[in-house]
């Protein structure tokens, strides 16, 4: 009898071990990177850059000792931390839209939740460093779970950056993981977590080359309307020296247009005052789902290229900002985070052609020094740069500027680092994001450098660059002072009840109080400010990091 039932038993465990090396028959379809995506891919044979890749249809199959039953919530409460950038917090709306259709609930507290998810980022180090403590934390809040006995075990989670670049090394480092997602393996959680139900450490971290959730509407992690994120894109080609982004990311592919407006006039409906267009380099954003003119090429500014073959083809960003701007003219839109490279005139005009589309841009320049410039393979020179800078300012009057820079990146000179300290003296940003350099595995900067600035010295550069920073935004700044703006309304200030913050188009932050102001200008009828008004606000007082001010009247765009 058992000789007639072997065949079955093996064919059995032949699947059982296909799971466990997390090579997903339902993701077979999907291109398998496990060492991350190397400069050629992005060169040579990548027929997606230059024509729609046809989606296959995963092929459904069910592991022998799961069936949907066990793909259900059960009521089973999540929490959510949170790491990172804009794109994370978007992800992890997508993510619990997935759960939650599967049964799931959501806690705010952890001490309730059954399952505990990690949404992580691997851009820097110290990111890192923050995950791998808080871990252990979770290591001690788990021990606790395990004495109660009427409680199921408690299940912890690492999804995004973190789980695409570290994977197995996860698990062998910390044992008291459970589950281990990438950022493309989102819709399989609820596999993953029947998974972990069976003692199993559930890992998917299989990259996509199509995959960009336009199926999934994400629900709001919180339950404001005033401000949300629209993921557009997702992966980076740009293959900059130091950035993990193309290895934990992937590929640059971009979200059907008509998806994209669904979403924004539905939360135009559900009455948000502000969009931010998400994507690892937002405005490369080409949809290849459309029939377009292939012979249209990407456009770049002047002065700058890249690693890559020029595309052909696709809709381009500077016509669904168009269109996007359209949907709702009260609703302001921003988009983040851009490539300098990729601001051609047409995308310009529509800026500044659209009152909604917020005159605030970000141009990352990360480092002043053409030397240094070209070790990061930027594709451009401090030259081309400030050109470009001129060149916006001259379509956008009023324009506000904000930028990234890194001190510190291999084999960064003294002067080398000084040719930083004028670029941000000479632009001048109302934001920046300042940053000393953490090597990072797999780039092209840990293949071929050496980080050989030692790290006091690292220390001292971001001082620096932070002390120019804020003398250059506190005069810009203070440039509003005695200037009405239009402020959209975000909720109590942090250090009192008694006052409101708020965003101006430019992006910069004003503090205002509390009170009753007139409906319009010239109403005698008074009603309260609350989040989500534009408020019409008198600028009195500025320094580099807020503007303070006196509410006039309520408005609109």
């Amino acid at each position: 009898m058992f000789s007639r039932k072997l065949p079955r038993f093996l064919s059995i465990l032949k699947t059982y071990e296909h799971y466990r090396s997390f090579r997903t028959t339902k993701f077979s379809w999907q291109k398998v990177l496990p060492e991350g995506l190397t400069l050629k891919d992005f060169i040579i044979g990548s027929t997606h850059q230059d024509a729609a890749v046809p989606r296959v249809e995963p092929v459904e199959e069910t592991v022998p000792y799961l069936d949907q039953s066990n793909l259900k919530g059960w009521n089973r409460k999540v929490f959510f931390e949170v790491y990172g950038c804009q794109m994370n917090v978007n992800d992890t709306e997508i993510v619990w839209a997935i759960l939650q259709s599967a049964g799931f609930q959501k806690t705010h507290k952890i001490e309730e939740a059954d399952i505990v998810l990690m949404m992580t980022c691997s851009i820097r180090e110290n990111a890192e460093t923050k995950i791998w403590n808080r871990i252990q934390h979770l290591r001690g809040l788990k021990r606790t779970r395990l004495l109660h006995k009427n409680k199921p075990q408690l299940k912890i989670g690492i999804l995004g950056c973190m789980a695409e670049r570290l994977k197995e090394k996860l698990i062998e480092k910390e044992r008291i993981i459970d589950l281990v997602a990438g950022p493309d393996s989102y819709k399989d959680l609820p596999r993953l977590l029947a998974l972990t139900d069976n003692n199993e450490v559930a890992v998917n971290v299989l990259l996509s080359q199509d995959e960009t959730y336009a199926d999934i509407t994400p629900v709001r992690l919180s339950s404001d309307n005033v401000s949300a994120y629209v993921s557009i894109m997702r992966g980076c080609d740009n293959m900059c020296s130091y950035c993990i982004v193309p290895f934990t990311r992937g590929k640059e592919r971009s979200r059907p247009i008509s998806s994209i407006l669904n979403e924004v006039e539905y939360l135009s409906k559900q009455g948000f005052k502000e969009v931010t267009l998400l994507g690892q380099n937002v405005n490369s954003y080409r949809d290849l789902s459309v029939e377009e003119d292939t012979s249209q090429v990407t456009k770049m500014a002047k002065g700058f290229k890249t690693v890559y073959k020029t595309k052909k083809g696709g809709v381009r960003f500077d016509r669904l900002l168009d269109e996007v701007a359209k949907v709702d003219p009260q609703m302001r839109i921003r988009f983040t985070s851009p490539h300098p490279k990729d601001f051609p005139d047409e995308v310009l005009e529509v800026i500044s052609k659209h009152k909604n589309v917020c005159k605030s841009l970000h141009l990352p320049a990360q480092s002043g020094n053409n030397e240094v410039l070209e070790r990061m393979r930027r594709g451009y020179t401090r030259e081309s740069y400030i050109e470009l800078v001129n060149h916006v300012r001259s379509i956008i009057p009023g324009v506000t500027l904000s930028s990234d820079f890194i001190c510190g990146f291999c084999g960064e000179t003294e002067s080398q680092f000084d040719d930083t300290l004028t670029l941000i003296e000479e632009v001048g940003y109302n934001v920046a994001y300042l940053f000393a350099y953490s090597m990072r595995e797999k780039t092209t900067a840990h293949r071929r450098y050496k980080d050989d600035v030692d790290p006091s010295v690292k220390q001292e550069r971001l001082l620096k660059m932070i002390k120019a920073f804020r003398k250059s935004a506190d005069h810009l700044n203070k440039e509003f002072i005695g200037k009405q703006e239009t402020v959209l309304i975000e909720g109590k200030s942090k250090r009192s009840d008694n006052y409101l913050a708020g965003r101006t188009d430019s992006n910069i932050k004003v503090i205002i109080p509390s009170c009753e102001i007139p409906d319009c200008e010239k109403s005698q009828s008074f009603t309260d400010i609350k989040p989500g008004d534009y408020v019409q606000v008198q600028i009195k007082e500025a320094n580099s990091q807020v503007l303070k001010g006196i509410p006039l009247f309520h408005t609109s765009l």
